[in-house]
């Protein structure tokens, strides 16, 4: 069986795309694994339509019947490998037959195990301060986060509220140009670990450190480096990628370097926002379309 595009990754971008590809009436599969960080947030509070937040959940739920509905196939599994001219591999054993990609592979978050992360993801703990900074004006906030990635944060957050704690959880040591900083914004530094997010439905309360303290908190950030792109498919297929594994794709049109594959989403480098993947998959889809038309 072929197809003309094989979407490889179901969330915001890929599930757009996927949207716009079937009103094309293209014969399109989409490939999913059922993750990705979109699944995990319970509310997107800055999305055009929804003032009262949406869930990544229910876009992607409502996105997969969307699709399906203009004759969009879907897969649940993993791709492990691509083909030249072109054959995806999946972990089921298909060896399925496309004319065209497109990679919406995103990226891979990276966080802590402190328990209680995930029930309150979206709701009051955050990792995107230009998505989320405007949920703590007049909330006690902490930053839960890593040597200097954690105090830029909690540097940054101080345009939403003046009372930040910076909790500082590997004990990563920080320049003396960032503890300047930190102590003329008045930000509370604990070098101290986080064991416990107390919480109630996803509505923080407090948070315990491993010395025995407990902190009333409303709201929290989270700040890690070492966000996984998930890129690996399209460099061993030969795409070009910037130092940091984010694909390289032309700034109109989305394909890639090579001929036939596309890329969009957190997989490309841009600002990591719903918004953002949208009009990225929906702009790969018309660029798809395009190159279908003429190469037939």
């Amino acid at each position: 069986m072929s197809y003309d595009c094989v979407i490889i990754g179901g969330g915001i971008a890929g599930l757009q795309a996927g949207i716009m590809l079937g009103r094309y009436r293209h014969r399109v599969l989409m490939i999913d694994s059922g993750g990705g960080r979109s699944s995990l947030c319970h509310r997107y509070n800055n999305i055009l339509g929804f003032p009262e937040g949406v869930s990544g959940q229910k876009l992607r739920h409502d996105g997969i019947k969307q699709a399906q509905s203009f004759g969009v196939e879907t897969m649940e599994g993993n791709v492990t490998d691509i083909h030249s001219h072109f054959i995806v591999e999946t972990g089921k054993g298909k060896s399925i037959r496309t004319r065209t990609i497109l990679l919406a592979t995103g990226i891979e978050e990276k966080l802590p195990s402190i328990p209680s992360i995930k029930e309150c993801l979206g709701l009051s703990i955050y990792v995107c301060p230009d998505c989320d900074g405007y949920e703590i004006i007049g909330e006690k906030t902490a930053v839960v986060g890593s040597g200097e990635s954690g105090a830029k944060m909690a540097l940054t957050l101080k345009d939403w509220s003046e009372d930040i704690i910076f909790f500082n959880q590997d004990g990563e040591p920080l320049s003396l140009d960032v503890q300047g900083k930190l102590r003329e914004h008045r930000i509370l530094v604990q070098q101290v670990q986080v064991e416990k997010f107390e919480h109630n439905r996803g509505q923080l309360e407090a948070i315990q450190t491993v010395d025995g303290h407990r902190w009333e908190v409303g709201k929290a950030f989270l700040a890690f480096s070492g966000n996984r792109v998930q890129s690996d498919l399209a460099v061993k297929l030969g795409a070009e990628a910037t130092d940091k594994g984010h694909l390289v794709v032309h700034p109109r049109t989305k394909m890639t370097n090579i001929e036939g594959v596309w890329a969009a989403g957190d997989v490309v480098d841009h600002s990591q926002f719903v918004t953002t993947a949208l009009g990225d998959g929906a702009q790969a889809a018309v660029w798809i379309h395009k190159w279908l038309k003429d190469t037939r």
